[in-house]
């Protein structure tokens, strides 16, 4: 047996998208232990050629079959479309739902069966972008939704989910790590300068007063990095604010992901910590998989749903009142050592749902 899994990397910078790719692949061989896994994220991967995300490649691919990309995609028993996680929406733009969108037409039209695995669905803000969604979710054999509120979204448009599950990041092996370094705190270079999000010279505010007023209560930090580009002058990279960082907070440990087992340094950084405070969703993900109390910064509709989902409910919007209050309030909470053992559990139980629909 052959299995396609698209829109995720082993090579990605966001170490986001690289535990999908890592999660989805457990989760693909744990059902059919003996099949052959390839990846294809949006860059290079195990497609015969590169030109994934060209409108016009693939035009020119179909009718020259020039790199054998149908022929490779048609060779395939089963695509698990990850979507990275959080693309299936318009937010990002038409042209990447557009891109991302060809492909579950393409399958159908070639027999190949397709998967949309747990995600985020939505939100979908433009007729064409709802029209996108709704073809794609009814080419989909099996549709998984990663939270209640993406699986209204898919009946809104139509096509009920046929499970809800949770991220697949809870597949990851998570050996235990020794509790070796105190607070844990992933800044995300997306949010640090002008975005569509949040408010970013709020947003530098806010995390520097928790960063100071953790440290003046004696509390020792550990700067990590999630979205790890080559240029840390670049925006969405998570190296980019570690000057200014550096500069407000002293001498503080970073660390600073890289190379093939990128993904596991930071699992192992994050399982190493009493408490992780993170914007990027999967840094908080990685670290609750760990078994380590996690406070996500949350700054789009992805992250609540999903984690109130499996019971972790100790999430700041970066877009309310008083987050540094609320934030550290959530820190000291007692309730994080008990909670974070019954999100696994719940995560466990959730995924399994997903992994017996799929097989």
């Amino acid at each position: 047996m052959r299995i396609l899994i698209l829109w995720a990397s082993l090579d990605q910078p966001n170490l986001g998208v690289r535990a999908l790719a890592v999660g989805t692949r457990a989760v693909a061989a744990k059902v059919f232990p003996n099949a052959e896994i390839q990846i294809q994220g949006t860059g290079h991967g195990d497609a015969p050629t590169s030109l994934f995300m060209s409108r016009r490649g693939l035009l020119k691919e179909r009718v020259t079959g020039a790199h054998g990309l149908f022929n490779w995609l048609a060779s395939f028993d089963l695509v698990l479309d990850t979507r990275s996680g959080d693309s299936f929406a318009d937010i990002y733009g038409l042209e990447r739902l557009r891109n991302m969108s060809r492909f579950p037409e393409v399958l159908h039209h070639l027999g190949v069966p397709l998967v949309l695995t747990p995600q985020t669905i939505g939100p979908f803000n433009t007729r064409r972008g709802a029209r996108m969604a709704r073809r794609a979710l009814n080419h989909a054999r099996l549709v998984a939704s990663r939270d209640a509120r993406s699986a209204a979204c898919a009946a809104r448009l139509g096509r009920p989910v046929d499970v809800e599950s949770t991220d697949v990041v809870f597949a990851i092996d998570h050996p235990p790590v020794a509790t070796t370094r105190d607070v844990v705190l992933n800044v995300s270079g997306l949010l640090w300068d002008d975005n569509p999000h949040v408010d970013a010279a709020r947003y530098r505010r806010d995390v520097l007063e928790i960063a100071h007023r953790l440290q003046a209560q004696g509390r020792a930090i550990t700067l990590l990095t999630h979205v790890v580009g080559p240029d840390e002058s670049a925006g969405d990279n998570d190296r980019h604010p570690l000057a200014d960082l550096q500069r407000e907070l002293g001498e503080v440990e970073v660390i600073v992901p890289q190379g093939a087992d990128a993904l596991d340094q930071v699992r192992n950084a994050v399982g190493s910590a009493r408490v992780v405070l993170g914007s990027r969703m999967h840094a908080c993900l990685n670290a609750l998989s760990m078994g380590t109390p996690a406070i996500p910064l949350a700054y789009s509709r992805k992250f609540a749903p999903l984690l109130s989902g499996i019971g972790w409910e100790h999430v700041v919007d970066l877009r309310g009142d008083d987050v540094a209050d609320r934030a550290l309030s959530a820190v000291a909470s007692p309730r994080l050592q008990e909670d974070v053992i019954e999100v696994r559990r719940r995560a466990d139980r959730d995924l399994a749902r997903f992994t017996d629909a799929l097989g």
